[in-house]
């Protein structure tokens, strides 16, 4: 039986620079790189590695004997053990200057672009209570720490509503107060799971698939609307009722209150039938005037705030001057397809999932907006030179692609068409790096604007426009 080797363990590492993930990066003394999991640039500790790869390691700072002049005290008392929020020990204007580094080597590096001079990232106004959506996961097996595990002293109640423990797929920290999300989100929560345990009321068993509550979400938007759904994997009536009236009758300023029945062996939604107990189906945003319904299903950036900025920012690289015949790829419930519309001729938006289109025309008609036209279809099939053809050649494209970027064929259609103008919007600037290297060839980089929708997470959006060449 061959021999486990040992994981090293490195003295006295400097921590040089931050890398994918929240994780500091330093260097270790074969010349291998190191990507710790717990320390911020400027610090230096001991690091225990317990991951070794051809070039790298991956490990956790065990002691410190610097801390970092970019650290500052973390606000949460769940930071380090939920998973969330990995920068919130660094410094605000420091994770700026890291996410913008970040944004500035991918294109480099990963895309070889030639870049013009970068505009200062975009900063959040609001550095907590910024997030319009929270999913949360009941279970009966909550995460326990080291202390508790060793203790001879029977934990009295292992049920548990929060997020799922990184790297432990089948166990939940149990939250008391986040400090991310807006209005009245933690005493809902709260409510719901001490309510849940008076009324013994069986938690998710993600093992056994077992149990009667499953998951959690609550939405709101900053004119003060909330939506909350329950997702019960127990089919009994009863207990349902139960639970959705102690909910309407404790929160009344709920403008919709759903649930949903399911019992496949995933938690997510698109999938399911979304019934409605009490109030709409969907909350309204609002942005410059627009309303947009926002359902259970509906895509809507997480910071309502900075997405009205990105929006406008990308709006005005498009540059668009009335007459323009606009393409807003992957557009989604056509958000920016329809806050552009006013300085366009015709707008048309391109979106793979049919409710989401639905959820766009629906919004149309609610504003008004006429020349806005939503195309239902995988990109790569869609977008080609027949779809151009029947459209009308555009004059401006909008792309604001999933992490995972463009696929190559929709690309391909991008540089065939001539467009004169790209808006590319991504959260990935890896993967725009890769589709920016594909079009360098015909089209040069002339602006690029990251934009921090994320603040405390390693998360940032970046707008690049491009021009034929």
């Amino acid at each position: 039986m061959p021999r486990r080797r040992s994981k090293p363990l490195f003295e006295n590492l400097e921590m040089l620079d931050a890398g994918a993930k929240g994780k500091a990066v330093a260097k270790a003394p074969d010349g291998r790189v190191v990507f710790v999991n717990n320390a911020v640039p400027g610090d230096i500790a001991d690091v225990q590695t317990f991951k070794k790869r051809r070039a790298y390691y991956e490990g956790s700072a065990v002691s410190f004997s610097k801390y970092s002049d970019r650290r500052t005290e973390p606000r949460c008392e769940h930071f380090g053990v939920c998973g969330g929020c990995k920068w919130q020990y660094m410094k605000y204007e420091d994770q700026l200057y890291f996410k913008q580094q970040e944004v500035v080597n991918n294109l480099k590096r990963l895309g070889g672009i030639q870049l013009p001079d970068i505009t200062p990232i975009v900063g959040s106004d609001e550095h907590y209570n910024y997030r319009n959506k929270m999913e949360y996961s009941f279970s009966d097996s909550k995460w326990l720490t080291q202390e508790q595990v060793a203790s001879d002293h029977q934990i009295p109640d292992r049920r548990a509503l929060g997020f799922h423990k990184p790297g432990m797929w089948d166990k939940v920290v149990d939250i008391d107060q986040c400090h991310l999300p807006l209005k009245q989100t933690n005493a809902i929560r709260n409510f719901l799971r001490d309510f849940a345990r008076k009324e013994n009321i069986p938690f998710f068993n993600l093992r056994n698939q077992a149990g009667t509550l499953r998951t959690l979400m609550i939405r709101t938007t900053l004119s003060g609307e909330v939506m909350v759904l329950v997702q019960f994997f127990d089919p009994d009536q009863n207990v349902i009722d139960t639970v959705m009236e102690a909910i309407k009758t404790n929160f009344p300023e709920i403008n919709s209150l759903l649930y949903v029945i399911n019992q496949k062996s995933n938690d997510t939604l698109y999938d399911q039938d979304i019934l409605c107990y009490h109030g709409q189906d969907y909350i309204t945003e609002t942005m410059e005037g627009l309303q947009f319904r926002v359902t259970a299903k509906s895509f809507y950036q997480t910071n309502s705030a900075q997405a009205y900025r990105l929006y406008q920012l990308t709006r005005e690289m498009a540059g668009l001057t009335g007459g323009e015949t606009v393409y807003d790829l992957y557009t989604g419930t056509g958000t920016i397809a329809q806050f552009v519309a006013a300085k366009a001729g015709k707008v048309v938006g391109v979106e793979s999932v049919p409710e989401a289109i639905d959820a766009a025309r629906i919004n149309a008609r609610l504003n008004s907006i006429d020349n806005v036209e939503f195309v239902v279809g995988d990109m790569k099939q869609v977008m080609n030179s027949q779809f151009i053809e029947e459209h009308g050649a555009p004059d401006v494209i909008i792309t604001d692609p999933p992490r995972d970027g463009m696929h190559k064929d929709v690309v391909q259609t991008l540089i065939h068409s001539g467009v004169p103008k790209i808006v590319y919007v991504s959260c990935n600037s890896a993967t725009q790096a890769r589709d920016l290297s594909l079009m360098d060839d015909h089209y040069k980089v002339t602006a690029v604007q990251p934009v921090d929708m994320f603040p405390h997470t390693a998360h940032v959006e970046n707008i690049v426009l491009l021009e034929k060449r």
